[in-house]
């Protein structure tokens, strides 16, 4: 089975309406800006939030691998008898220990997914998978898709789209809306910042949009890493040229969420210091105004 972290309820950031978003584990991109750090791995992942803590040894007396101890600073973990089985997690009362992947069953997705349906209904919404990156995981996915469009339920996906050719064409058949994500223009910046190049992923978003599928493209807007007139710039002559149709971008300005995140981890957030920021108004007003004049709907948030 495939693993997830997340199923967030009740949401209006992931698509239109009211939406339950559905996280998958693991995502073939490292962005050092990432606010979603425990879906970069595929594997589970323990995480501990000390100042939840209350000392209570639940977790240590429980462990089966000896892996837990109390010191004064808190729990202290040994990650080589660790064996990610979960224990901690079920019986800390303060839900300081969380475990970060979970396997669930199509099955078991579907009846969640359908728990919601009056919510849905009400609101024009539906579910939104995403993650981590979705498209890492083909068969669970279009499983998914398939099943609630059996259902009229609306299904939208949140992709980088760094994936095959062949898995986007597959998923395109059964999605009514792509939420892509675009980082950066050039391709030696986004290979440095991302971990991989980007030509795959315009690639896909110029299949896509020739296909006429409904697609919001959302820019995650870092001063100091791709807020900068040139790549913006580039940015909305590239979405311009597209067959697209409303051509809709959403502006998500950068946030340090991430930060605390990784300390649950027990991770470093951005190892290589690179300078990250959130972007000023007036920089905000530019990149609107880019956009704009190339007869593209922008906008920030969403």
């Amino acid at each position: 089975m495939t693993a997830f972290f997340d199923i967030k309820r009740y949401s209006i950031s992931d698509g239109p309406g009211i939406r339950i978003t559905i996280f998958f584990k693991g995502c073939p991109l490292s962005c050092p800006w990432c606010h979603n750090p425990e879906g970069i791995s595929a594997r589970k992942q323990k995480m501990y939030t000390a100042k939840k803590c209350i000392g209570c040894r639940a977790c240590v007396d429980n462990c089966p691998a000896g892996a837990l101890s109390l010191s004064g600073a808190g729990i202290r973990m040994d990650n080589s008898r660790c064996t990610l089985c979960g224990t901690c997690a079920a019986v800390c009362p303060a839900k300081a220990m969380e475990l970060s992947g979970t396997e669930y069953s199509v099955d078991y997705l579907v009846n969640e997914i359908e728990k919601e349906t009056v919510f849905m209904d009400q609101s024009q919404g539906g579910v939104t998978f995403c993650g981590g990156e979705p498209l890492m995981h083909p068969g669970a996915l279009l499983e998914l898709l398939r099943r609630c469009g059996e259902r009229g339920i609306h299904r939208a996906v949140d992709t980088t789209l760094f994936a095959r050719p062949e898995t986007v064409r597959e998923v395109m058949e059964e999605t009514d809306l792509f939420l892509v994500d675009l980082k950066l223009m050039d391709a030696v910046k986004h290979r440095f910042y991302c971990g991989v190049s980007n030509e795959l992923i315009l690639s896909n978003l110029r299949m896509v949009t020739a296909a006429g599928k409904e697609t919001i493209v959302r820019i995650p807007l870092i001063e100091g890493v791709n807020a900068d007139e040139a790549n913006i710039s580039r940015s909305a002559g590239f979405l311009s040229s597209l067959p697209w149709e409303p051509k809709t971008v959403h502006l998500l300005p950068y946030h340090d969420i991430a930060a605390g995140k990784h300390e649950k981890l027990g991770t470093t957030c951005n190892p290589a210091s690179i300078p990250m920021a959130t972007p000023p108004a007036g920089t905000l007003e530019r990149c609107l105004s880019i956009f704009r004049a190339h007869n593209i709907n922008a906008s920030v948030g969403g």
